[in-house]
Order: structure tokens, then C-alpha cells, then sequence
């Protein structure tokens, strides 16, 4: 839903979006009568006095429809969706780059629930402290087999390096460390070798990457 900034505004091709004619206008009175309130929220949370989760709890939940704070802010929220809505659609390279991001959660998601196979994925216990272990022992076990992954990943690139091939950075662009083919899920897990000390890690891989980093700077400034 798009939010116009008066009710007399209107638009040529995009007047559709916002609604009916003179409705969804931002109430730009109330974000001018509550701002310094609104700043004092966002100071406390940002130094940390106040906690997030318990703000939303206690004090800005969807349900407070008569608090004045709760108002103020999803008026904020709406100016803020409405122009990154407008920019999403009139400049190509944020689409670009908000469905690279999307395709990068999706898998991961992906992967995640491809790790957490037990029990269909639901936590059943009501401990809260139980349920943050399973949570973080989860996220552990998939960065474990992104790392593997990634390790598998530069090894590879490196044997194609070291028979002549040239590993571009484009090319590694589309490679995902989501990978699941290679893992046996089901299968031999075996401890014997938890003793033995691995091989030390080489994070240097001789690509660059810095291509990748001016082709998206260049095309945020188009």
C-alpha cells in the first residue's frame, strides 16, 4: 500500500497504487507532535537502554491502537515504505540487488531446513532456555556446513587454477555455498577423529574480487 503525502495529491500513471483519491494520507501532524518522543525511542535503543523485542511488547504493539507512540511510528513506517516502494520501481539496480539478496535468504532457508530435518522442524519444548539452545545449535550446524562448503568450493577453484584455467569473479558469483548434494545427512558419524587437529585454514583465494565491488558501485551511481 502506497501512502500519499496530502490528500490533494495525485499522479498521472501511479495514482492507482495509492488508493482512492484522497485516502492513505500520511498524518504528517501527528510524526511533527510526537518526533522528539519518537527520537527519544530510537536514541534508547541505539545506546541500548531499551530493548527492541521488549518495546514491541510492552509499549508499540499492533494492538495499542490509542497509543500515541504506536501511531507516530507506523506513520514514520509508511512515509519510509512508500519511497523505498517508489525507488524500487523506478531504479533497476535496487531491484537487482533486493532479488540477489531475496534468492541468497531463500536458500539459506532453504539449507536450514534442509539441516533441521527432526521432528518436521518444530521445537517442542516450552523451555524457553531449550528452545535458544535448539535455535543456536541449528544455526551452528549450518554454518558448520556452509564453512565445509565454502572449503570445498576453493579448493576446487584452486585445482582449475592450477591447470590453466582462469577463475573469474563473476564466475564465482553464481556459486552458492547452500549446497547439499555432497552432505550425508544420514549418514557414518563417526568421532574417532575429533582429536586430530584439521589442516590450517587459507582464506586467501587469487581472484578479484574488487571487479565485483566497482561493477556495484558503478551501477548505484546510474
Amino acid at each position: 500500500m502506497f501512502f500519499r503525502p496530502t490528500r490533494q495529491t495525485s499522479y498521472v500513471y501511479i495514482d492507482a497504487l495509492f488508493g482512492e483519491a484522497g485516502r492513505n494520507v500520511i498524518d504528517w501532524d501527528l510524526i511533527e507532535q510526537h518526533f522528539k518522543d519518537l527520537m527519544r525511542v530510537v536514541l534508547s535503543m541505539r545506546e541500548g537502554k531499551v530493548s527492541s523485542v521488549l518495546l514491541r511488547r510492552r509499549r508499540l504493539r499492533s494492538g495499542s491502537r490509542k497509543n500515541a507512540h504506536y501511531a507516530a511510528f507506523r506513520e514514520v513506517g509508511r512515509v519510509i515504505r512508500t519511497i523505498q516502494l517508489l525507488r524500487y520501481l523506478t531504479d533497476p539496480q535496487m531491484r537487482r540487488r533486493a532479488t540477489v539478496a531475496t534468492n541468497k535468504v531463500e536458500a539459506y532457508d532453504g539449507l536450514s531446513e534442509w539441516v533441521r530435518f527432526g521432528n518436521r522442524c518444530v521445537i517442542a519444548d516450552n523451555d524457553p532456555v531449550e528452545q535458544e539452545k535448539a535455535v543456536k545449535f541449528h544455526a551452528l550446524l549450518s554454518n558448520c556446513l556452509i564453512f565445509h562448503n565454502t572449503l570445498d568450493i576453493a579448493q576446487a577453484v584452486r585445482g582449475l587454477q592450477a591447470e590453466g584455467w582462469k577463475v573469474e569473479p563473476e564466475d564465482l558469483a553464481e556459486v552458492s555455498p547452500y549446497l547439499t548434494e555432497k552432505i550425508m545427512r544420514f549418514g557414518e558419524y563417526s568421532t574417532h577423529e575429533l582429536d586430530l587437529a584439521p589442516e590450517a585454514y587459507e582464506p586467501h583465494l587469487d581472484v578479484d574480487f574488487a571487479k565485483l565491488d566497482s561493477q556495484d558501485q558503478a551501477g548505484s551511481e546510474q
